[in-house]
């Protein structure tokens, strides 16, 4: 569902705010990020302004992977990384702070100390074989 409000990223694309575009097409607008993790880390946005990613057309979605394909290896060619994480964050307890999706390309350096704290756990087979096929079934 479409926020009420335009949100910052739907404001940078109708120009009001400025930013530093790399890559832009019908459907999607990429720049950097005004506070980045890592030098050269750059937020690939839809321009129609949905919430969730599953709120996406499959063509923008379609848009977006394009976009994410080729802007990656542009991002660690130009900032001489050896590696990158793609990040997407659906909803505020997942995250996300501005209410569109977006994705963060993040190059990384062995010595850049960024790293993810997440502690997963062994899960249960029987649990697991239920869970995939509610997935399946939904």
């Amino acid at each position: 569902m479409a926020a009420e409000q335009p949100s910052i990223f739907t404001r940078i694309i109708r120009g009001e705010i400025p930013c530093h575009r790399v890559y832009e097409d019908d459907a999607v607008l990429a720049f950097l990020d005004i506070n980045p993790l890592a030098a050269g880390h750059t937020l690939v946005v839809p321009k129609r302004q949905v919430e969730y990613l599953h709120e996406l057309t499959p063509d923008e979605g379609a848009a977006v992977g394009r976009a994410l394909v080729m802007l990656a290896e542009r991002v660690m060619r130009a900032s001489g990384a050896s590696g990158y994480n793609i990040l997407q964050n659906n909803g505020r307890v997942a995250g996300q702070e501005v209410p569109h999706v977006h994705f963060h390309i993040i190059p990384r350096i062995e010595s850049d100390g960024l790293g993810f704290r997440w502690r997963p756990k062994p899960a249960d087979p029987d649990a697991l074989a239920m869970l995939a096929a509610k997935l399946r079934d939904t």
